[in-house]
């Protein structure tokens, strides 16, 4: 069966730091993204997004060479921490930009937003501007998009940090919808390891710019033969 996401050899320098990836994953699976504060997380997502580029190595989506392929015609939904919303765009046109850059919206696009609004609890809420939202519902939207964009692999990077826990437990039932839609495949940065041992059925555990461990989630924190995995899982200050 060919992977839902797979990086070869995929190597990035920023500043001094050096980067290796190398895993791949099956489609329909959740997978938690674990790592120090600085460990190359948001690195491996962005690489997967296409908003950084690999100096050597690449990334395949369902067998697709990525190559330079630009973010927007990518297989691919990203849902940010800070939920990544143009401030100065009601939310009708924030959720449009993921479907069509020039927002060039059929009858057909403009009934998805609706409908995507409706499914997080937003009807209504097109022509309001994010300034205008609270946290949780700038949160929402950036989920609404990724209804709307109904794409086989979603990126979150962290999206439930800083939310109470039963608005993080909204958000993430949310997130297993998208992910029924389509049968998407889940890559999720979390600091949580709760929320990894509740949501993910795999875990990639990066360190100092690589995979350090990449297995099921099944014994995974009981491991004893990765010390960094169980500083981490001690609650070091850079979790």
């Amino acid at each position: 069966m060919t992977p839902a996401i797979e990086m070869r050899d995929v190597e990035r320098k920023l500043g001094t730091k050096e980067m290796r990836f190398d895993f791949s994953r099956e489609r329909g699976t959740i997978t938690a993204v674990l790592g120090p504060s600085g460990s190359g997380k948001s690195t491996l997502l962005n690489l997967i997004a296409g908003f950084l580029a690999p100096d050597s190595g690449r990334v395949m989506i369902d067998g697709e060479d990525m190559g330079r392929l630009p973010p927007g015609e990518r297989g691919v939904s990203m849902v940010f921490q800070d939920n990544n919303l143009f401030a100065h765009l009601d939310i009708a046109t924030n959720i449009g930009l993921g479907l069509d850059p020039a927002l060039k919206l059929d009858a057909a696009q403009k009934d998805r937003i609706a409908d995507s609004l409706e499914r997080v609890g937003l009807a209504g809420y097109e022509k309001r501007l994010p300034g205008t939202l609270s946290g949780g519902e700038r949160q929402r939207v950036a989920l609404a998009r990724a209804f709307a964009r109904a794409r086989p692999l979603l990126l979150l990077d962290e999206p439930f940090d800083g939310l109470g826990p039963g608005l993080a437990a909204d958000m993430i039932s949310l997130m297993l919808e998208i992910r029924a839609d389509v049968d998407a495949t889940v890559l999720m940065v979390t600091h949580d390891p709760h929320e990894a041992v509740t949501t993910a059925d795999h875990v990639l555990f990066v360190n100092n710019g690589t995979i350090a461990a990449d297995t099921t989630m099944d014994g995974f924190f009981e491991r004893e033969d990765l010390p960094d995995l169980t500083a981490y899982l001690r609650g070091g200050p850079d979790r």
